[in-house]
Order: C-alpha cells, then sequence, then structure tokens
C-alpha cells in the first residue's frame, strides 16, 4: 500500500468505526438522549475528531441509517445462498429471533429511529427511515414473488409489519420470548404458503 494511501484508509475506518458507533448508541437510548461525546465515547474517538467526518447529530443518523441499509445488505446477500425463497424467509425471521434480547430491551433498530424521528419537523431523516424500511420491504416481497404467492407485496408487507410488531410488544414487556414466540408463528404461516 502506498504511503499516500494509509491516511486515507485510516481515515476510512474511523468514519466507518463512527457510522457502527452512531447506529449502536441512536438504537440504544435514541437520538435525543444520545450526544455526539456518547457516539465518540462509543467509537473510541477525541469528540473533536467526531466533527471532521459528521458536521451534526444528524449527519450521525444519516450514517447510523446508511449502518443499518449496510447490515440489511450483508444478511439479505448471506440469505441468498439458500435456493428455496421461503427458506429465505425462514432465515430472516430466525436473524430477527437471533436479536431477540435486544429488540427486547431497545426494539427494531429501523423502526424504533424511524419512530423517534418521524415526531421531528425538521430534516428528511423520516424519509431516509423509511427507505431502509423499504429495502427490507422489497427483498421480502421478491421472496414472495419467487416462491410464486400470490400478492407478493401484501405478504411482505404482513411479515415486515408482524416483525414490527412482535419488537414492540417484545420491547414494552421486556420479555424476549415475545420473539422466540411470533417468530414460530411466522414460520409457520410462511410454510402454509409453499406451492
Amino acid at each position: 500500500m502506498a504511503n499516500s494511501e494509509m491516511p486515507q484508509a485510516r481515515s476510512s475506518a474511523k468514519r466507518r468505526r463512527l457510522s457502527a458507533a452512531a447506529a449502536q448508541v441512536l438504537h440504544q437510548r435514541g437520538v435525543e438522549r444520545t450526544t455526539i461525546a456518547d457516539i465518540a465515547r462509543a467509537a473510541d474517538v477525541p469528540v473533536g475528531n467526531v466533527y471532521y467526518y459528521f458536521k451534526t447529530k444528524d449527519d450521525l443518523v444519516h450514517a447510523a441509517l446508511a449502518e443499518q441499509a449496510q447490515s440489511l445488505a450483508e444478511l439479505t446477500d448471506a440469505l441468498e445462498k439458500q435456493d428455496d425463497p421461503i427458506d429465505r424467509l425462514h432465515g430472516l425471521i430466525d436473524a430477527w429471533v437471533g436479536q431477540r434480547d435486544v429488540a427486547a430491551r431497545y426494539g427494531c433498530p429501523t423502526g424504533s429511529l424511524a419512530t423517534e424521528i418521524d415526531k421531528r419537523d425538521e430534516g428528511d431523516l423520516d424519509a431516509e427511515a423509511g427507505r431502509v424500511m423499504r429495502l427490507l420491504l422489497d427483498w421480502c416481497e421478491t421472496q414472495f414473488a419467487r416462491a410464486r404467492v400470490p400478492d407478493a407485496a401484501g405478504h411482505a408487507l404482513t411479515l415486515v409489519s408482524a416483525y414490527q410488531g412482535m419488537s414492540v410488544m417484545a420491547n414494552a414487556l421486556r420479555d424476549p420470548e415475545v420473539m422466540t414466540r411470533e417468530g414460530a408463528r411466522l414460520k409457520r404461516w410462511l410454510d402454509a404458503l409453499r406451492p
């Protein structure tokens, strides 16, 4: 690696660390309760350095949403290795249930953030959260269509809505087993849709 590339690589790694920390801290504390210092601490970066990469807290929220979109892309790319689209949706549910303790404590990362930022009157963050949610809906719709399930868009909306609902209930009740029970119910529903 050339010497001129090394600082750029370090800069990119630091920005990615800050984005990942923003996603984690904003999910755990919410936008209003999170400070830039909280994110800097979680990323192990001096507070003053944060402003080199992100000028405002809203910039960090954008970065957190981009991080969530990237995590979703990595998950769905891994699930695409399965041959059967219904099995891919089963894998998605397994991933959701695998995060049941986190969901019981903090809710769904994207859903919680979307709900919170929608209450604000400024910026386009709510639209950005909607775009991340749309990525999930579109992927699910594609799986239902590949499985030749009629009304693929409607079934995708039902599945994603069920996930949001079980995340909210697990969080409200502080009961991760809500995710386990509802995940099993969703998998039975999917199996009933197999051609």
